[in-house]
């Protein structure tokens, strides 16, 4: 991918969509996205590393959305989980992140 290349354009060498790399790509995604947990809480092993919207690891994500404190998941399949980007912004907010 070309350095000038856009957050958000195709990857010739996965042939997928590169992920937000910052908060600025993520406001410009459209509010009916839905975000993978990487996205969420980041991923700094990723090739370029995912920065984190919310400052906590994994389990403790996890912990939150069994508890309440976290957004209910969206299940597309056996293996496939994703958040509306809508109940991460009130998150965020409400949170003061």
């Amino acid at each position: 991918m070309d350095d000038d290349a856009s957050p958000t354009e195709l990857d010739p060498k996965k042939g997928s969509k590169a992920r937000p790399r910052s908060f600025s790509a993520f406001q410009d995604l459209d509010d009916s996205a839905l975000l993978r947990i990487d996205q969420i809480v980041g991923n700094p092993k990723a090739n370029p590393p995912i920065p984190a919207l919310v400052p906590v690891g994994r389990s403790t994500w996890w912990t939150g959305v069994k508890t309440g404190r976290f957004p209910k998941p969206i299940k597309l399949g056996a293996r496939t989980t994703v958040w509306r980007k809508s109940d991460i912004l009130v998150l965020l907010k409400s949170e003061g992140l």
